[in-house]
């Protein structure tokens, strides 16, 4: 099977051992403790869950400039996207070595990790907008990702975790949400060598489908992983529980038995287009997946990133840095010429006019009035779940 990054085993934080983790819980009741932000617990859940492998913690402000400006560490590890714990208050834990870190998610903020305390550093206003201009590309407020980065506090507060649970992801998404040693093991489980993932925060359209049928045929695939988000979105994303019987609906009812593995992972979308498709890729590799499937405007939002940015960004990843290969995708649609799914490049001699286009915006208002999609655009039985919840959102919020 493919290596994880970076090192020759998964590192999960996650404190596995009965004994040690109700020790550790102990513990934490008389430490100091930090609440962190979303961002930050999410980070803390995928630290957990193996997918940052081989990062032992947070970064410090160092490596999080250099990771930034250069896409690695000050030691020269390849990264996309600096791992931070932001804070806008540290007066309740400055000068302690060892600190609780309580999660914003769940009632009552329970203890989520400890960290050994490395440092606590201070980032200027001018840093903390460089590290937004490099990784988002942007420094536009609306830009949701920006937002929620420069909403964060300029105290980073680095080091080491041991990480006790895994938030909410466990409890809400029991059966969907697995962490990246446990889809390893899926993997092997499955006796699949090749194996292609598709991240999704959307649910899947026909197009959608047919893409990963395209990429696990070419690659000659004996699998494909549909990846989901599981964390916090911008306003008017569809809720993961909504996505997860979508994409379940169409794997049982239209992918051949064991061709599909369908799970989730514990992060809040950045919407950082190609540096956050880059993380994509390290998140997939370690999961255990040779490929990543790389599609027109991969991890975007609005108009801040070009169709391909997120495939170009791969020509800037050093030889040897990653072992996980993209297939690279253009924008998939319904050929009225030739009656299937086509990428439109593989399709030259089509105008316009020849594909079936169905903006959000459109398919928004159809669902929402109990219509559905043509099926050259969506299947019915994902239409009906989707105009299902549209409705159920008009009713609650007629009364």
């Amino acid at each position: 099977m493919i290596k994880p990054h970076g090192s020759d085993a998964l590192i999960p934080l996650l404190v596995t051992d009965a004994a040690q983790r109700e020790q550790l819980i102990a513990e934490a009741e008389t430490l100091p403790s930090l609440t962190l932000s979303s961002a930050a617990a999410a980070n803390a859940v995928m630290l957990g869950g193996g997918y940052f492998t081989p990062l032992t913690g947070f970064m410090n402000a160092a490596d999080a400039l250099s990771v930034a400006q250069k896409m690695h560490t000050v030691d020269g590890l390849f990264w996309p996207v600096p791992v931070l714990n932001l804070a806008d208050d540290i007066s309740d834990i400055q000068g302690a070595p060892r600190i609780a870190l309580r999660d914003p998610n769940v009632d009552g903020r329970p203890v989520i990790a400890i960290m050994n305390v490395d440092a606590i550093d201070e980032f200027t206003a001018a840093q903390k907008d460089t590290m937004t201009e490099q990784v988002y590309g942007t420094l536009d407020p609306a830009h949701p990702g920006v937002a929620v980065f420069q909403a964060q506090g300029n105290y980073c507060v680095s080091g080491a975790i041991e990480v006790l649970n895994l938030s909410y992801f466990e409890t809400e998404f029991a059966g969907t949400f697995q962490t990246a040693v446990e889809i390893r093991d899926d993997i092997a489980a499955r006796g699949w060598q090749k194996v292609v993932a598709f991240q999704t925060r959307n649910p899947m359209h026909l197009a959608h489908e047919e893409l990963c049928r395209m990429a696990m045929e070419r690659l000659d695939a004996d699998g494909i992983a549909i990846h989901m988000l599981l964390g916090k979105l911008k306003a008017g994303d569809i809720p993961a529980d909504v996505r997860d019987a979508c994409i379940r609906k169409m794997v049982d009812t239209y992918f051949p038995e064991n061709s599909v593995l369908v799970s989730g992972y514990g992060f809040d979308m950045l919407y950082a287009g190609p540096r956050e498709a880059v993380l994509h890729a390290v998140f997939r590799q370690n999961m255990g997946a040779t490929h990543l499937i790389v599609g027109r405007d991969h991890a975007g939002v609005g108009d801040y990133y070009g169709a391909f940015d997120a495939q170009a960004i791969f020509d800037e990843v050093p030889e040897g840095a990653l072992q996980i290969e993209i297939f690279s995708a253009d924008h998939t649609a319904w050929s009225r010429k030739l009656n299937k799914v086509v990428m439109m490049r593989e399709a030259p001699d089509h105008q316009p006019s020849d594909y079936v286009f169905l903006s959000g915006t459109k398919v928004r208002d159809m669902l929402s009035e109990g219509i559905a999609p043509p099926p050259e655009f969506s299947r019915p039985e994902v239409a009906q779940i989707l105009m299902d919840h549209y409705q159920s959102e008009s009713m609650a919020k007629a009364s």
